[in-house]
């Protein structure tokens, strides 16, 4: 494949992480150096290819996590395979939407979106290493590409749902995970968080800079609102990180009023 879209279509294709993290390294270096400039287009995979493990579970049978003893494992497991389908998420977006006449500034958003998930995962599967297991050692959830699924035919929605909500959530869950870390004195996870939180907040601006974009004119509070009421009809689980979310460039009125009041 010579252009973008095709070789992103490529990686979502790749089953095995070695493969998908190979293709994705060369794919982000070969955009960025300019060896690759053509955006193209591309049919992609409504199921991006997985490997045999880990066993996928409704989210409402996976245990609880921690960041203590026998719980740790599962933990960076759980966040492994959150990256694993982020990298999905990123090539997915630059593939399926080529029609949108969007500049390139699009695209090179999103490549470097998919270079940080494929060094995040990376990181956690070396962590996980250090623990004497691996990625498909615990079984997952698949609700991350569920909602990929659910929004293939509307680039906003997916901006709107994927990192503008799904991923705004780890901006609320990682500042009391890591209080624990430190804590706990585990500076080798806690520095790995830490990356991880600072490119997060850099990929949900991202995610709100194309929203904005796209929406053109229109209330983009009252667009968000409507795209992600509909797609989480019990609302949105509070507390919110407010100065992580403002530091994404998503106002609290965006989301404050979807909060759930019914929270365990």
């Amino acid at each position: 494949m010579t252009t973008l879209a095709g070789r992103a279509v490529e990686i979502l294709r790749a089953a095995a992480p070695e493969d998908k993290i190979r293709l994705s390294l060369r794919l982000a270096a070969d955009w960025r150096d300019g060896s690759l400039t053509e955006i193209g287009s591309a049919e992609p995979p409504l199921h991006p290819a997985r490997p045999a493990r880990p066993e996928i579970q409704p989210p409402g049978r996976m245990k609880r996590r921690g960041p203590a003893g026998s719980g740790k494992a599962t933990l960076i497991h759980a966040l492994a395979h959150i990256e694993f389908n982020a990298i999905d998420l990123a090539w997915d977006i630059i593939a399926r939407y080529t029609g949108h006449a969007l500049p390139r500034d699009f695209y090179d958003d999103w490549v470097r979106v998919a270079d940080d998930e494929t060094r995040h995962f990376t990181q956690l599967d070396r962590l996980l290493a250090g623990m004497g297991a691996a990625y498909g050692d615990y079984p997952a959830h698949g609700g991350l590409w569920e909602a990929a699924e659910k929004t293939a035919d509307d680039i906003v929605a997916r901006l709107a749902v994927v990192p503008m909500t799904l991923e705004a959530r780890a901006l609320d869950t990682a500042p009391p995970l890591m209080a624990k870390l430190r804590q706990a004195r585990d500076e080798t996870t806690l520095a790995v968080m830490q990356t991880i939180l600072d490119d997060e907040i850099a990929h949900v601006a991202i995610g709100s800079r194309w929203f904005l974009y796209l929406c053109r004119g229109a209330d983009a509070g009252a667009v968000y609102r409507r795209l992600v009421a509909a797609h989480f009809p019990r609302g949105l689980k509070p507390p919110f990180n407010h100065e992580g979310r403002r530091m994404a460039g998503l106002p609290a009125e965006f989301y404050e009023p979807l909060a759930a009041s019914d929270v365990d």
